[in-house]
Parts: C-alpha cells; sequence; structure tokens
C-alpha cells in the first residue's frame, strides 16, 4: 500500500511540475501576457467619462464589422445583459503583435467590464479558462483556435468566475 500511495504522489508532483511543457515557450508567454495586456487596457479606459470607447453601443453592427475586418476573423460583442452589464461600445488598440479589439461593458452602478480580444493567441491543444490577478483587477482570459480573450473588472473573483463563464459560453465555450 506504501508503495502505491508513494507512485501517486510522485504522479501528483511530476503533473504539477509538468503541467505547462504542452505549450512552447514563447506560447507560454503569449498566454501569460494576455492578462497583464488586458488589465492594462482595463485601467487605462475604464476611469474614462467622456471617451471610454471610439465607436459607441448605438453603432454595435459597425463596431462589430470593424473591428472584425482589422482583427481578420468575424467577432461578436457579447450579450451581458442577463447579468446587469450593458454594452458601452468598444475600440481597436495595438497590442503586441498587431491589432486588439476591447469592448466594455457597464452596469446601474457604473462598474465597468472590459473585453479584450487578440488574434495571435497561441494554438494550445485546448481551450483553458483561467484567472489573474493584476494590479487588483480580475482578469478570466482563456484561448481558442482563433483569438485570445480576457475578460477584466474589478468586481470580485467570484463575480468575475460567473461573468467570464457567461462570455466564454457565448463564444462556443
Amino acid at each position: 500500500k506504501l508503495a502505491a500511495v508513494a507512485w501517486i504522489g510522485l504522479g501528483v508532483v511530476l503533473g504539477f511540475a509538468l503541467r505547462d511543457q504542452t505549450l512552447p515557450r514563447a506560447d507560454k508567454a503569449a498566454v501569460a501576457s494576455l492578462p497583464r495586456q488586458a488589465a492594462i487596457a482595463h485601467a487605462v479606459f475604464v476611469p474614462e467619462v467622456r471617451h471610454p470607447v471610439e465607436v459607441g453601443a448605438d453603432q454595435q453592427a459597425h463596431l462589430v464589422a470593424w473591428l472584425s475586418k482589422r482583427l481578420g476573423a468575424p467577432l461578436k460583442a457579447p450579450q451581458l445583459d442577463s447579468a446587469g452589464y450593458a454594452l458601452v461600445g468598444g475600440r481597436l488598440l495595438a497590442g503586441e503583435s498587431g491589432e486588439v479589439a476591447q469592448f466594455m461593458y457597464e452596469n446601474a452602478e457604473k462598474k465597468r467590464l472590459t473585453l479584450y480580444v487578440r488574434r495571435e493567441a497561441p494554438k494550445a491543444a485546448g481551450t483553458a479558462f483561467r484567472y489573474a490577478q493584476e494590479n487588483g483587477i480580475d482578469v478570466f482570459y482563456w484561448t481558442d483556435s482563433r483569438f485570445g480573450y480576457a475578460l477584466s473588472g474589478s468586481t470580485g473573483r467570484e463575480d468575475m468566475l460567473g461573468l467570464g463563464n457567461l462570455v466564454y459560453r457565448q463564444f462556443g465555450g
């Protein structure tokens, strides 16, 4: 019995140590930078009163078409109304290696969320839903075969998890 427990323990330790070995080193760095870049963009634009977005929600079809064209693949602005957040609008940002889209949402208490979408997502073996906290900003992020997504806000981890799952499901997760 002791030998079996030892083998299981060794398997757990090795599994933990090798958990990130499925991505090449450059791809790991790209995944790790996603929440940081999203949090920075969130922190820059969320406080804006007069110009939080380039294109407002009243022009949602134009916004989505423009950002889709710039990122080179179809995008959509998730609907978060069921969670109390309405689309404010969005903007085009410069990312580490190209264009990035940012959608902004706001609730009745004026709390804001941003969804950061970039094209250069690493080609991971599967979608990985992860959490990070960057300077007090909660970020849930994941990648799929085309994009890297990061939902940022300061609502607390549990609320952000629910919101992240809502967005994730709308993108086919």
